[in-house]
């Protein structure tokens, strides 16, 4: 069985890429299970707390649970043509100490795709992540790309996926990156 971790980049309760993340976790294929974390309890980077108190608690947690992994899915917002801060914040966490990274990080599959209610579909968000990646050693997934533009056609109030075309394309992207994780 495989396991992927699955973090929205968004804290807000409506979000769109919350409600992409759960269809996709809905969605993984046979012998695949995406389990959901959240990121709302990571503080602000504060190398003064790292110094004093260490690794957050939440931190800690969502670290071992990635290195732990098979893969993982970021389901990333786009806000002002690049990543969120509160994503970038959690990733930065993730990241420390620097020692920990070929662990959490290290050769591991990561697959990225996101919603917004515009036009743009996310697609600069995404390209900003890659050096983000790239430089924590981790492998990013470029046998398919999912970009979800009009959200608020896409999803219903209670956050359901219901666009059938959006569906297809999730599901093929969800078996493709799933293919893509060696056993």
């Amino acid at each position: 069985m495989k396991t992927i971790i699955g973090i929205a980049g968004s804290i807000r309760a409506g979000s769109f890429n919350a409600a992409l993340l759960r269809a996709a976790a809905e969605m993984a294929p046979a012998g695949c299970t995406v389990e959901i974390a959240s990121i709302k309890e990571i503080p602000l980077y504060n190398g003064d707390l790292e110094a004093s108190d260490g690794i957050p608690e939440a931190v800690a947690r969502l670290k071992d649970r990635i290195a732990d992994a098979d893969g993982l899915l970021l389901v990333t917002p786009e806000y002002n043509n690049s990543v969120p801060g509160v994503l970038k914040n959690a990733i930065d966490w993730l990241s420390r100490p620097a020692a920990d990274i070929p662990r959490v990080f290290g050769d591991k599959p990561v697959a990225i795709m996101g919603a917004t209610p515009g036009t743009g579909a996310t697609r600069l968000a995404q390209a900003a992540w890659l050096p983000v990646f790239r430089t924590l050693g981790a492998k990013v997934w470029f046998g398919g790309i999912l970009y979800v533009p009009g959200a608020r056609k896409v999803f219903d109030g209670s956050g359901n996926l219901v666009d059938e075309a959006i569906r297809e394309r999730l599901q093929r992207y969800m078996a493709g990156f799933v293919a893509s994780i060696a056993d």
